[in-house]
């Protein structure tokens, strides 16, 4: 049965079963056309159907809707729909989960992280080409934000110490002193090693002395005001409009896990998991950690 027959489905319940005017029937078909037109969108080389929709597809809607700059009011009233009309297909036994019942609407207050997709990502990490040492250092920045989703201030305060090529993994010192591991992909690894043999060594100078992974034009630690500029620039290179800020990295790595399967849990959080664990779950979820050729130190 086609996504079509299903809707008109539902549209007949709200008119005979609700005795919903033709008003508001039209809103809700018009709101449910726009998610399917999303969904058509986003996965033009894949079938998808109303019996495959899961959370991480309404969540990435709240993403496109909030980017849309759609206002709080209207992405409700779009969400609202969703509800209802999976709700219907659940009582219908037509679908088995519904996949609104663990997505939540923040209060109109809170801003819906927004996230780059993978065609943006592309653009930015292609601004970031280059042979000279700051294009080295920024490359290896953006691959590292965008491969590990970590944070600007804990990037900014990265150390050597930290970073085990070994076992492709850095010790991030969080917020809180709370300590976590993430893994080190094959893209992100590769950058860093380009950076520490050749532009680190470069900007570093003579006198420069310390630890600190990224550094400025003068061999001091990058701040975290530095990353921001440095992301701004870098976006001016592209076609894009989108205003970055350092944080889209951060939820377009948490996105991207989603979409390829990881559960929320996995991609907020690794503190709990083992070494063995979270590299394969890293390996499997975010493709962009792989490569057919491995990287040696």
């Amino acid at each position: 049965m086609g996504s079509g027959q299903w809707l008109d489905e539902f549209i007949q319940y709200l008119t005979i079963e609700r005795h919903y005017s033709d008003l508001t029937c039209n809103a809700y078909r018009g709101d449910l056309v726009g998610f399917r037109s999303f969904l058509t969108a986003v996965n033009e080389n894949s079938d998808w159907t109303w019996k495959t929709i899961t959370a991480v597809e309404v969540e990435n809607y709240l993403d496109y809707l909030t980017q849309q700059k759609d206002s709080s009011r209207t992405i409700a009233r779009k969400i609202s729909a969703l509800r209802s009309f999976f709700r219907f297909l659940k009582r219908q036994q037509l679908v088995k989960q519904d996949p609104c019942e663990l997505v939540q609407l923040k209060t109109h207050t809170h801003i819906l992280p927004e996230f780059l997709y993978e065609e943006e990502l592309a653009q930015l990490l292609a601004a970031t080409g280059g042979s000279s040492p700051l294009q080295q250092r920024n490359r290896a920045l953006v691959e590292l934000l965008y491969g590990t989703g970590i944070r600007v201030s804990e990037a900014s305060n990265l150390t050597l110490h930290q970073i085990d090529f070994g076992m492709k993994v850095i010790l991030i010192h969080g917020k809180g002193n709370k300590d976590r591991y993430v893994p080190l992909g094959t893209k992100a690894h590769q950058a860093l090693n380009v950076y520490l043999q050749e532009g680190r060594q470069q900007l570093m100078g003579k006198d420069a002395v310390h630890d600190y992974l990224f550094v400025n034009s003068h061999g001091r630690q990058l701040t975290s005001r530095g990353i921001e500029y440095i992301l701004k620039q870098l976006i001016k290179k592209t076609k894009l409009t989108a205003n970055l800020h350092p944080h889209m990295l951060r939820h377009s790595f948490a996105t991207q896990m989603l979409n390829n399967g990881a559960d929320l849990r996995t991609a907020q959080n690794y503190t709990h998991l083992t070494m063995e664990h979270l590299q394969s779950d890293y390996r499997k979820y975010f493709p962009r950690a792989t490569n057919e050729n491995e990287v040696k130190k």
